[in-house]
């Protein structure tokens, strides 16, 4: 059986092949560079400027940093942005949580409204 049109992308190695696009999924990571001292604002800038540059949906909030994409490319941009903090210190702790829920894309947002709607008021975002 095939799947349907709106499932199937090229591959970026050989566009020839084709392969099954993957679900959506909400990723939450934190990058806390060890032994640096008190001040991170500049090391999560960094960070930030590769998730921005990314293209991927995402939302920061004071304790980390909310991506939505498919598993490769998500894991792929927390290897980057943790390999980048780990070049300016000995020690990098990076923390993942993920939310993975089929047939659910533009979550980043939808999760919020949908509480939103059961209170019947908007949060403070």
């Amino acid at each position: 059986m095939f799947a349907p049109i709106s499932f199937i992308q090229p591959c970026t190695i050989c566009p020839l092949i084709t392969r099954k696009k993957e679900e959506l999924m909400l990723v939450e990571f934190s990058i806390i560079p060890i032994g640096v001292g008190s001040s991170l604002g500049a090391y999560l800038a960094e960070v930030l400027k590769i998730v921005d540059a990314s293209g991927l949906p995402y939302k920061i909030n004071p304790m980390g940093t909310v991506i939505e994409g498919e598993w490769n490319e998500v894991m792929q941009l927390i290897r980057k942005c943790h390999k980048t903090v780990m070049k300016t210190g000995e020690r990098v702790v990076t923390t993942i949580s993920i939310d993975d829920r089929k047939g659910k894309p533009n979550r980043i947002e939808g999760k919020v409204k949908s509480i939103e709607r059961r209170i019947g008021k908007s949060l403070k975002k």
